[in-house]
């Protein structure tokens, strides 16, 4: 699920879609318009579940489209190697997800973990 919106309301720590990839704002830069034309954005951002680091450069008024990511929790019901079955809280569906690297040892069985969905992947997340 996305939306659509124009470049020049985009904001650090906000999502951007870059090339079909839900991705966080790290950096935003306006350059004023030239004598020909308009004023450019340069928006760089790392995927949101590959980690990958992309950038963008268009017109302030271009239209792009921003994912709409959900924060979720739900309950560990089972570890196997690196791969948790979760349960959600909210809709009580279970599904699988890889634990990441640094969250190894923070996720145990029986407890609740903090995850994000959006555009049909999903990934644990540290609970903030």
């Amino acid at each position: 699920m996305k939306q659509q919106t124009e470049i020049k309301t985009l904001k650090e720590g906000k999502f951007v879609i870059i090339d079909d990839e839900p991705c966080t704002i790290v950096s935003v830069q306006h350059s004023k318009p030239g004598k020909h034309g308009a004023a450019k954005a340069r928006i760089d951002a790392i995927g949101l579940f590959d980690g990958q680091k992309r950038s963008i450069v268009q017109p302030v008024d271009a239209k792009v489209y921003v994912p709409i990511v959900e924060r979720k929790t739900a309950q560990v019901l089972a570890i196997a190697g690196d791969v948790a079955q979760l349960m959600d809280t909210a809709d009580y569906s279970t599904f699988e997800l890889k634990i990441p690297e640094e969250l190894k040892d923070k996720v145990k069985q029986g407890e609740e973990v903090a995850y994000i969905s959006s555009m049909g992947k999903m990934k644990i997340q540290m609970r903030t």
